[in-house]
């Protein structure tokens, strides 16, 4: 690979729709952040892994996990920080950052 594109920072949308996709998630941003310390990383949840995160915390993950207010409607519950939760729903907000060249890999 060239210096080029090694050195270049990455941005990484890692999505979890289900409370196994949130575990992989987690495991997979700990080791990305561990080998490239310099990416921007978000882990954008809906469906059954949201609630899955509001019940289970992770002290490393949280700050950089963020939750589709249209499930947390859904299910009638609010958010925990320091999870964040995006302004759209979550198919649009993965639209938006897709269109603004992050990466986006399915948990």
């Amino acid at each position: 690979m060239s210096q080029d594109i090694q050195h270049q920072a990455l941005k990484v949308i890692l999505h979890a729709p289900t409370p196994a996709a949130l575990e992989r998630a987690r495991k997979n941003a700990v080791n990305l952040l561990r080998d490239a310390p310099d990416t921007d990383l978000r882990i954008v949840l809906n469906a059954e892994a949201v609630e899955a995160a509001l019940d289970h915390a992770h002290a490393d993950m949280d700050a950089r996990t963020w939750v589709c207010p249209t499930t947390l409607n859904r299910i009638g519950r609010e958010n925990r920080p320091p999870l964040q939760v995006m302004t759209s729903s979550a198919i649009i907000e993965i639209a938006y950052m897709l269109r603004a060249g992050w990466v986006y890999i399915r948990s």
